[in-house]
């Protein structure tokens, strides 16, 4: 028992629930940010965001609410999630170290946070319990 907690072997079904929660989870959390962000897009009106890149507060909302909603929703299900998680990173970086670059690391950090997941995420891959890999299988056995 003590070797399988100590121990340095990688059971694959592990890998593959702990991909599922990872996901399921940074999705869900992340969406609480996305979600109020395309409620503000879909309201109309004048439209108040942050520029940090300079392309326009619209374009800038839009971009925002494709990655923290629409790909987030997309990494939840195990859909393209190393491509959906491309934007989460650019997203989480230019949070952390453009808009909050002369913050304290308190205001960065879960910008921070975000970002390690998804480059996790991104080595790792949706695995076993997502819609890519049922749609590989499916393709594979064609």
């Amino acid at each position: 028992m003590l070797q399988k907690i100590i121990g340095l072997k990688t059971n694959e079904k592990h890998l593959d629930m702990m991909a599922l929660i990872l996901r399921l989870v940074v999705a869900s959390l992340m969406l609480t940010h996305g979600f109020p962000k395309l409620s503000k897009l879909l309201a109309g009106g004048e439209i108040h965001f942050a520029n940090p890149l300079g392309l326009g507060p619209v374009v800038s909302l839009y971009l925002v609410v494709f990655a923290e909603f629409f790909c987030s929703v997309a990494i939840a299900l195990g859909v393209g999630t190393r491509l959906a998680t491309l934007p989460l990173m650019f997203t989480m970086s230019v949070a952390a170290f453009i808009t909050h670059a002369s913050d304290p690391i308190g205001r960065k950090e879960l910008a921070l946070l975000y970002l390690i997941i998804y480059v996790t995420l991104f080595i790792l891959g949706s695995r076993k319990f997502s819609i890519d890999y049922w749609l590989l299988k499916k393709k594979q056995a064609i």
